[in-house]
């Protein structure tokens, strides 16, 4: 064994800038085997021909590329080698081979190592050229390391590298990888002799940063100038006009490169780009003609057509199509399988996926932790969260931030709070630092549960772990506290927020119309006007429920007319949906169904939904027919329609149509779904159903609706026995309405916590009448205010009285 020269590692002063002594600090070198050399002579070195530093076609392993370092460590003189590899023959100067040193260490995934040559080099005045730098730039992308990078670029200047366009290129791709984007056009602005590479490189990073107008301002400018671009800077402008999903873009594109093209076919690589951008323009027919035209298609041009047929939902096509690769013996690689199933992912489509997934572990394809966290993140979206877990949990590898979140996120689609949570707990466990990612999924599902307690302690976290939060964060924090009830610290998270972007408006504008207070809604949509933020359609769906939930009918009406006439925007079947719910539960039940039969594209159950559940609360039978009829063509096997019209015949006494309809539900098989509701106590979420007798402290519980019942009748309160759709006596109606869902948590939480607490119950159907009252009058008897969230809106009671104003 050799041992490193001590000077590499010695504690003398370094001179280095603080940037690279930080790196230097924190890194350990290894003593490694050593392989002998050539010694090359005078003579030779005058007669052979100087080769360029890096020759891409050559790679070493690991272990001979420590040998190459420690060899290079051991004879620290000027002299060159000649490695007994004969691709290194040529290699004439202790630079060239330092600068394939820095490659080789890249190439196996051991950028640190890469950065300390740099770091060495640097201490001992070793010569650093053109051909270096790139090489020690593109290691700073792998690690990442944006203050080494920055070093790096001040060498360059203090050396005068900055007018060769070949380091100035890796300087953008560097700056473009730590994120710093604005350095990376700061950079390409400055360089006098721009090449085909520059102009890639910049299109690359636009396109990746999302921001696809600037790329296509640059395709202008590069038009403009007479530029021609390469074929990889080709590829680069069929991404973005791909990403804007533009036909008429596309096709224009695609008339270009035809013209333009140097050969009778556009390359493999160009036609597989166009392949993709026609899928995501939604046209199959031209992305099939130009598959098919391939001469010889290559694994990804295979991949791109599969990748299409699943991005456009033909699966049966897209199957076929994986089919026929094996048939035609081209065998899929880990990249091909990792590219469908993000497809998969994406069109939900389950089949596929797990067919895909067989394969993969049946012909012993490597499950690296990419492909393995695309599988869960696959089965995540399309709610098989036991087979995401299943994934998880056989990943022997490190699980990396992206596993722990793809699993994260997994749960929270299923609304297992308990298990996200158990997750995160193992990620920090392991000294992993989540992201927003992450937090976004933990806080979504907080909103979706209505668990302030957790909500908070995200909120905590993210303070006291430093972690900042972007205005994707901020939005989603704004949401939580919204739909978990605390309506006044989202409006102060929003106040404080200074770079609002258009979804956080909405996301506040939601808020106050979920409870019910549409006059700030109105109030927050003309300061966003006043702001110069124009609205989207997101936007009009949240001010139209803001004037449904408060009966604002003429200006929810100017509102619609506004969405069309004036910001150009095409209703869609939501903003139908409001204006139905709008002038439904004002009583204009006929003016609704005009809109309807109006509508044009067929409704859809939540627009006819909203129609019959009006129908309900203003008794008219005969529109309630006709919805139902309308409702029963539209989605027969679906419980809502039939449910609803029980309910409107039993309160009209017509127990013959009730027992008919619950018959043929039976018949049929459909269920009803069950009503429950939830209240968190000491960040524990506890859920009742109607009677519910499972709980550990049911005794308790019971003793308080009790009391509860005798405090009401002592108030005046007088069981609504309507709400009781079902035809037994006056005596069991009594008593069924006493142990309702919201009463049984409301109870639980009076005996479980103390005086002047405020309650947050959670019901997933809408409150019942009953309910209602007896709600109100047990805020005022027990000086709670009582914060109830059921389907439609949030009800705050409070002395009495609810924030709905009995408009709901």
């Amino acid at each position: 064994m050799v041992t490193c020269n001590s000077h590499f590692y010695g504690s003398a002063p370094s001179l280095l800038p603080i940037s690279v002594r930080k790196f230097q600090s924190s890194c350990e070198y290894h003593s490694i085997a050593s392989l002998k050399f050539t010694q090359v002579s005078a003579k030779e070195k005058k007669t052979k021909p100087k080769v360029p530093p890096i020759q891409n076609e050559l790679h070493i392993n690991l272990v001979e590329t420590q040998q190459l370092h420690c060899q290079l460590l051991k004879n620290c003189s000027d002299c060159a080698y000649r490695l007994t590899f004969p691709a290194l023959k040529s290699y004439s100067s202790n630079a060239a081979l330092y600068s394939f040193l820095i490659t080789s260490y890249i190439k196996n995934n051991c950028p640190e190592d890469a950065v300390k040559i740099y770091i060495h080099m640097r201490k001992t005045d070793a010569k650093i050229d053109n051909f270096i730098i790139p090489s020690a730039l593109k290691a700073c992308c792998v690690v990442p390391s944006a203050l080494l990078g920055q070093e790096v670029h001040g060498f360059v200047v203090k050396n005068g590298f900055h007018s060769d366009v070949f380091v100035c290129n890796a300087l953008m791709m560097m700056y473009s990888e730590v994120g710093n984007l604005a350095s990376a056009c700061q950079l390409f602005d400055k360089i006098e002799k721009r090449d085909a590479v520059s102009w890639s490189i910049m299109l690359r990073n636009y396109s990746r940063h999302g921001m696809l107008n600037e790329a296509l301002n640059l395709v202008r400018e590069m038009h403009a100038i007479g530029v021609k671009p390469s074929e990889i800077a080709m590829i680069s402008i069929i991404h973005v006009i791909a990403e804007l999903a533009d036909m008429k873009l596309g096709k224009g594109i695609h008339a270009y490169v035809t013209r333009n093209m140097s050969y009778e076919k556009p390359s493999v690589p160009l036609s597989t780009a166009l392949i993709d951008l026609y899928a995501k323009c939604a046209n199959l027919a031209y992305a099939r003609r130009i598959f098919d035209n391939l001469s010889a298609a290559s694994i990804i041009s295979w991949t791109a057509m599969i990748a299409a047929y699943i991005h456009c939902n033909d699966l049966n096509e897209g199957f076929r199509l994986f089919i026929k690769i094996l048939v035609e013996g081209v065998f899929p690689n880990d990249i091909t399988i990792l590219s469908l199933v993000k497809g998969c992912g994406a069109a939900r489509a389950l089949k596929l996926g797990k067919l895909l997934h067989a394969f993969t572990l049946r012909n012993g394809i490597a499950m690296s932790l990419n492909l393995a966290t695309a599988f869960l993140d696959m089965y995540g979206k399309c709610s098989d969260v036991r087979s995401a877990r299943s994934v998880f949990n056989n990943s022997t590898k490190n699980k990396d931030l992206m596993m722990y979140s793809a699993m994260i996120s997994a749960y929270a689609k299923a609304d297992c709070i308990d298990e996200a949570f158990d997750i995160f707990a193992q990620m920090t466990g392991c000294g992993i630092k989540p992201n927003e990612i992450t937090m976004v999924s933990l806080l979504s599902l907080c909103a979706k549960s209505g668990s302030l307690e957790m909500g908070k302690w995200i909120h905590s976290y993210l303070d006291k772990q430093g972690i900042k939060a972007d205005m994707v964060l901020k939005t989603s924090l704004v949401d939580m506290y919204s739909k978990c009830g605390d309506i006044d610290t989202a409006y102060g998270l929003f106040i404080k927020a200074n770079d609002r972007d258009i979804s956080m408006w909405n996301a506040m504008i939601s808020g106050f119309a979920m409870h019910g207070h549409g006059n700030s809604a109105l109030e927050l949509f003309a300061e966003m006007e006043a702001q110069g933020v124009i609205p989207n359609d997101i936007t009009f769906i949240a001010v139209l429920h803001a004037c449904s939930h408060a009966g604002l009918v003429q200006e929810g009406k100017r509102l619609f007319c506004r969405m069309v006439n004036e910001f150009s925007l095409v209703p869609k079947i939501e903003h139908y949906g409001c204006m139905v719910d709008l002038l439904s539960r004002a009583g204009s039940l006929e003016e609704a169904q005009e809109l309807i039969k109006d509508m044009p594209m067929r409704p859809n159950s939540a627009v006819l939904g909203s129609f019959l559940a009006a129908c309900k609360v203003h008794k008219n039978v005969n529109l309630a027919e006709w919805a139902a009829k309308q409702f029963l063509s539209l989605e027969p096997e679906k419980c809502g329609y039939n449910v609803l019209m029980s309910n409107i015949w039993a309160a009209s006494n017509r127990w013959e149509n009730v027992a008919d309809i619950r018959r043929a539900m039976k018949d049929a098989g459909i269920h009803k779904e069950p009503g429950f509701s939830s209240i968190e106590v000491h960040g524990t979420i506890h859920e009742f159903v109607m009677g519910d007798r499972e709980h550990p402290e049911t005794p308790k519980i019971y003793e308080m609706i009790g009391e509860m019942r005798e405090k009401l009748e002592h108030a005046g309160y007088t069981p609504n026995v309507s709400v009781v759709l079902k035809n037994i006596d006056m005596e069991e109606k009594e008593s069924a309405v006493n142990y309702h869902s919201e009463k049984l948590a409301m109870a639980y939480g009076l005996i479980s916590t103390g005086h002047g607490i405020q309650l947050r119950i959670l019901k997933n159907l809408r409150i019942c009448e009953d309910c209602h009252n007896a709600t109100k009058l047990v805020s005022k008897i027990y000086g709670r205010e009582i914060i109830v969230r059921d389907r439609n809106r949030f009800h705050h009671f409070k002395e009495g009285f609810c924030s709905c104003n009995e408009y709901w």
